[in-house]
């Protein structure tokens, strides 16, 4: 019965018997966790290599761009490539109406076939009829010579008379001249003679009439002056083409540079020739490499920046014109150095930063000398050694407390 009745009591005193066994329970934790101390998340001193870079973002460019543009004024008759296209050098892009120009092919083929049929004419006909008319005057001179000697002759000898003689001198002053204008048509109808070189300058004009006709009619259909991506046109069919208007904007094959704006506070880390990774906006999972290649002497005052280009030998076939990139530059490199995480050192920025290094289960406060910092890491020159373990700066442990260490 007596057992019975305690049983009864210990029923109806449950729930205070439970919220008892509870805080006991609580009690005994708390003496636990003051006894072994709290679990303190530690990280250790290890080996590796320390890279510091310089992070920023930029777009895509090929080193130059070529407009292209019509070298004649005339109405567009095809546009044969679009925006985005791939072309080749040599590749017709635009074709101008060319009706004016093959027009102008076919006057300047008349002309030169004038001047060529002028010369036939000179070596063909003038030249060898000047030549007969040379050798019959020749001959009409010596029949003339020979009647004067025979008019003197008679003069002389008293059977002649005055007047005879007189015609003989006249016919042969004739004769001569007609030798000498004959002569004369010789020289100017042949290779030296005025007519010749005038028929010659004539002709030579005409080849080069031709010639600009015929560049004018290839100027018709404008060709890509190099391999390349076209990025832009400003073009359509009928529209006025005219000398100085880009029609097409050309991104040449080969060489891709990524263009940045960096903040000036990093310029005394930039050198010439750095590694860097980059990657896309779009494909923020793939990265290629590039290389810094150029550092523009000047500063933008209004973004306190400077702009750097990077060359990238092998770029991914998914890069586009004007693409957003973000790279990392790797301005300093430490190998094999001892480091810890940038969370477990305090006073980092100061002349005295310090860890809470954990030895024999309680954290030491260790002064240490730290050199190259990296993003989330911290090269540690002296004060700790590989393997030892250090307390973040947020786990809110003092030095000498009891922790339970665990790793991340």
């Amino acid at each position: 019965m007596a057992l019975q009745r305690i049983l009864g009591m210990l029923w109806h005193r449950k729930w205070l018997l439970v919220s008892s066994a509870l805080v006991l329970c609580g009690l005994i934790a708390l003496f636990l966790r003051w006894l072994l101390g709290p679990e303190v998340v530690v990280y250790p001193a290890v080996r590796t290599d320390m890279v510091r870079t310089v992070v920023a973002s930029g777009h895509v460019e090929t080193p130059f761009r070529v407009e292209i543009g019509s070298q004649i004024t005339g109405t567009v008759a095809e546009v044969l490539v679009d925006e985005g296209q791939s072309v080749v050098r040599g590749q017709a892009l635009i074709v101008i109406d060319p009706r004016e120009l093959q027009a102008a092919v076919q006057q300047a083929e008349g002309a030169m076939a004038q001047s060529e049929a002028r010369i036939r004419q000179l070596q063909e006909l003038t030249l060898p009829s000047a030549m007969e008319t040379l050798k019959e005057a020749r001959a009409n001179l010596v029949n003339a010579k020979a009647a004067y000697d025979r008019a003197a002759q008679l003069v002389k000898t008293g059977y002649g008379t005055r007047a005879a003689l007189d015609d003989a001198t006249r016919n042969l002053d004739v004769a001569q001249t007609q030798v000498r204008s004959a002569e004369l048509a010789v020289f100017t109808a042949g290779p030296s003679g005025s007519d010749y070189v005038m028929a010659q300058t004539q002709l030579s004009q005409a080849q080069a009439n031709l010639a600009n006709a015929h560049a004018r009619l290839d100027y018709a259909t404008i060709l890509a002056p190099r391999d390349g991506v076209l990025i832009a046109r400003n073009v359509e069919r009928g529209v006025v083409a005219q000398p100085g208007r880009a029609l097409l904007v050309l991104a040449p094959a080969g060489d891709t540079q990524l263009v940045l704006q960096i903040d000036e506070k990093n310029l005394g880390l930039l050198k010439l020739g750095q590694n860097a990774l980059a990657s896309a906006e779009a494909y923020p999972d793939q990265t290629f490499p590039a290389v810094l290649n150029y550092i523009n002497p000047s500063i933008d005052i209004t973004r306190a920046s400077v702009t750097v280009k990077l060359l990238a030998p092998n770029p991914p076939a998914y890069l586009r014109q004007d693409m957003t990139v973000s790279v990392d530059i790797e301005v300093e490199r430490h190998s094999d150095t001892l480091s810890l995480p940038a969370r477990t050192v305090h006073d980092a920025t100061s002349a005295t930063p310090w860890v809470l290094v954990l030895r024999h289960g309680r954290p030491q406060v260790q002064p240490v000398r730290i050199g190259l910092r990296a993003a989330q890491q911290v090269e540690i020159l002296d004060g700790v050694s590989a393997g030892d373990t250090v307390v973040p700066v947020a786990a809110g442990v003092r030095a000498g407390q009891r922790i339970r260490p665990i790793t991340p």
